[in-house]
């Protein structure tokens, strides 16, 4: 695939979560929410199970309309659009669960992820010629891009509910990816998968970083690769944020400790926090 340097925004932020509400039957999921993300950033959500995390997802690929806040797309609120406009706009994602079409090849179901870019209509493509079959011809070449990339040739004709379950991951990763996304939603990408397939997925999504220019946000449980890899992180606890800044930042956190391991571990653990602290004001002192 070809790559592309992320460009820096000129005009304020890729994408901003602002004070944003959403409840069901009296049930807060986001309670008073914000944060925005830049261009080519990698920022990341994390927080216990029922935190608020893909409700936040939901909410930013308009699954689901909040009742209080703004969601804008570079300045401009995206409230009122709909899924398939939102996707237009650039923003693509995936899911918790596999959600790929079990009998369709690899390459039928990241066909399916070049639909938005697809301009024939339903009579066009019954004929198949002309400007139609060279448009077909066109995504099939940016889909065997992709293919390629993700290192899935030897299965692209496999129906993907034949293929193991780490590569029906990238499958899903893959389709996201052929609709050429500004914005990609990683919805726990390495759930359920051995150390090899992780650590595999961990360096597709930096590739996809670095050579595509793809910014990202990744809700993920397995707080190793989460603090290896992205640039911020966000601490959800029963859909409030209680913390947010660089990896190193929210592991020394008091509100992310307690939220992890609960109260009775929480005293051990700030005491070991505020010993690191105190030692490295100690050789800060001694360094100058």
């Amino acid at each position: 695939m070809t790559a592309v340097a992320p460009q820096a925004e000129t005009e304020g932020h890729l994408v901003e979560f602002d004070s944003v509400k959403l409840s069901f039957k009296g049930v807060v999921a986001v309670n008073q929410v914000s944060f925005h993300v830049d261009s080519g950033e990698l920022f990341s959500i994390i927080g216990p199970n029922g935190a608020g995390k893909t409700s936040i997802f939901n909410c930013l690929s308009g699954l689901y309309k909040p009742q209080e806040g703004d969601i804008r797309w570079r300045g401009e609120s995206i409230l009122k659009l709909k899924p398939f406009q939102i996707a237009e706009l650039g923003m693509g994602r995936t899911f918790q669960n596999i959600e790929l079409f079990e009998h369709m090849t690899v390459l039928e179901n990241l066909m399916t992820g070049r639909h938005i870019r697809m301009k024939g209509g339903v009579l066009a493509n019954l004929v198949f010629a002309g400007k139609t079959k060279t448009e077909e011809i066109e995504n099939r070449a940016k889909v065997e891009d992709i293919i390629d990339f993700l290192e899935i040739e030897r299965w692209r004709k496999f129906p993907v509910g034949m293929m193991p379950y780490g590569m029906q991951k990238r499958v899903e990763l893959g389709r996201a990816l052929a609709m050429e996304p500004d914005l990609l939603l990683l919805d726990e990408p390495v759930a359920g998968m051995n150390l090899e397939e992780t650590e595999d997925m961990a360096r597709f999504i930096l590739d996809i970083r670095e050579e595509l220019g793809i910014t990202m946000i990744l809700v993920e449980h397995d707080m190793a690769l989460v603090m290896d890899i992205a640039d911020r992180v966000m601490v959800l606890d029963f859909g409030q944020k209680i913390a947010d800044g660089t990896p190193a930042e929210v592991q020394k956190n008091p509100d992310v400790i307690r939220a992890y391991l609960g109260e009775e571990f929480a005293s051990d653990d700030l005491k070991e926090v505020e010993r690191e602290l105190e030692g490295d004001a100690i050789e800060a002192a001694e360094g100058s």
